[in-house]
């Protein structure tokens, strides 16, 4: 039996518009080679010059992980070689970073665990290596975009809890809206700290697994490093500290070199760049920035609107799914519609309807705000459909062509006649024109009835109320022609 002890290392790529220290373009795709500079380069005699929006972005993801940010913080020189970075060191931090000592608590269904943020520093990333056979080519497009690197203390213990800590983290930047955490472009990447040991005796050997693009690759890849680390000890034989790689392919990790430690690095502070003391105007404008964050505003929707937990994990996924849905919902209260009973209705045409709409269309959630169905006009028709002045199958046509011709819900509803009937003779009249073409199915709905056989009479009675609709174009209240349906049979 052994106890693991898992640490992440979360790189993400902040939404600044030119590098960290330099004014080149900061930008995923553009032609190789065409967004550099002699800074970014590394020229003889450039001097870095600090882009303050990375500084302040940083500090919003520090805040948000509720880490102290130091009365000072400054750059270190962290020396290596990369074959993707011409002047071979990299500018970070190491003495006083942005963000110490905080938190992020992981929710999941049936655990709720607290790990610590050892510390959040700003760097500068390297550039990209494409191998194709025998060639090694570079890209330096990427080299000195703004990367933050969250830190955390070895509080995990299993795959799952990773994957789960990589799953908020991600949606946390997203809201903050300083980081696109698009994991398959790069912008968000994470290597992973594992090592096992007899409970009680503390951390084992620690090996590192580098550069995991997906959270599921973090389970994944830990999963499997759990498992060859316990197989080791029990052969005893002992673990090695060094870094591996995800083969993807395998599904195993494997050796890519011994591990480094921070003396290697030979950290020494950067000379050309001065020392960063936060001032109260710089604090107060990283506290204005920050926004309600996930784990919060979902635990809100279900307080103060009723809704499920999956309802409410959902919705709150992408900060725009939820800023619509919380759009739409104040529109049906305005309306004079009662706020849980909407919450909910709201919830189940957004996540089912709907998002299968944006599916068809390829808008992702994210973007939501550019689709055509604004979200006043979503509560008009939930409010209708809720009232009984139009059928559910009648608001769902409705919302076609709402779409489609970027119209008012009310307006189009009354023009092609889609108005619930609820005129009890004019139903009726329709009632008994099914009857007239039904007459077998009524005798076999009071049979099921008369033998208690309730699927039966279910069954048959839904399908005769679906015929009243087709008589009436599906404008007919469902509930009136059922219960005229049931008096009907009463008499035969």
């Amino acid at each position: 039996m052994y106890q693991s002890f898992i640490g992440l290392e979360v790189h993400i790529h902040l939404l600044t518009k030119t590098k960290v220290f330099c004014g080149c373009r900061s930008a995923f795709g553009d032609e190789p080679n065409t967004n550099v500079c002699p800074v970014c380069m590394g020229y003889p005699g450039v001097l870095p010059s600090l882009n303050i929006e990375a500084m302040r972005m940083g500090s919003m993801v520090a805040r948000a992980l509720h880490c102290r940010i130091p009365e000072q913080t400054w750059f270190e020189r962290k020396q290596y070689f990369y074959p993707d970075m011409p002047k071979n060191y990299q500018i970070s931090q190491f003495a006083s970073p942005l963000g110490q000592e905080g938190y992020l608590d992981l929710v999941g269904k049936h655990m709720k665990k607290r790990v610590r943020i050892k510390e959040c520093h700003l760097e500068e990333d390297a550039g990209k290596m494409i191998h194709t056979g025998t060639v090694s080519l570079l890209d330096y497009n990427r080299a000195g975009v703004s990367l933050l690197e969250i830190v955390t203390e070895p509080d995990m213990e299993t795959g799952e809890e990773a994957e789960l800590f990589i799953q908020q983290l991600r949606r946390t930047v997203r809201y903050l809206g300083v980081c696109d955490g698009n994991m398959e472009e790069g912008s968000l990447r994470a290597d992973a700290n594992v090592s096992i040991n007899l409970p009680g005796k503390g951390l084992g050997r620690k090996v590192e697994i580098k550069n995991l693009n997906s959270s599921r690759f973090v389970r994944l890849g830990l999963t499997y490093e759990i498992q060859r680390q316990k197989e080791r000890l029990d052969q005893g034989k002992q673990v090695i500290q060094e870094t591996r790689l995800w083969n993807e392919n395998r599904d195993q990790t494997e050796p890519m070199r011994t591990k480094e430690n921070a003396q290697d690095y030979r950290y020494f502070p950067e000379p050309d760049l001065p020392v960063f003391a936060p001032d109260p105007a710089f604090r107060a404008s990283v506290e204005a920035a920050l926004v309600e964050l996930p784990a919060p505003r979902m635990e809100r929707l279900k307080q103060d609107y009723g809704l499920s937990r999956e309802q409410a994990e959902l919705i709150c996924e992408e900060k725009a799914l939820a800023d619509y849905f919380e759009e739409a919902l104040a529109a049906a209260a305005a309306q004079g519609f009662d706020i849980q009973d909407g919450a909910g209705r709201i919830a189940n045409w957004l996540l089912t309807d709907i998002k299968h709409l944006l599916n068809r269309e390829g808008i992702a959630l994210a973007n939501i705000a550019a689709f055509r169905l604004s979200p006043q006009r979503l509560a008009a028709l939930v409010v209708m459909v809720a009232r009984g002045q139009v059928s559910m199958k009648n608001g769902k046509q409705a919302m076609d062509r709402v779409i489609a011709e970027d119209r008012d819900p009310a307006e189009l509803i009354r023009e092609a006649g889609w108005e619930q009937l609820s005129d009890p003779v004019q139903i009726g009249k329709a009632v008994e024109a099914v009857y007239a073409a039904e007459a077998a199915v009524f005798v076999q709905t009071r049979a099921a009835c008369a033998a208690g056989n309730r699927k039966r009479q279910r069954t048959l009675t839904a399908y005769l109320v679906g015929r009243v609709l087709e008589q009436t174009g599906g404008r007919a209240d469902p509930k009136i022609a059922g219960a005229q349906i049931e008096s009907l049979m009463q008499t035969l």
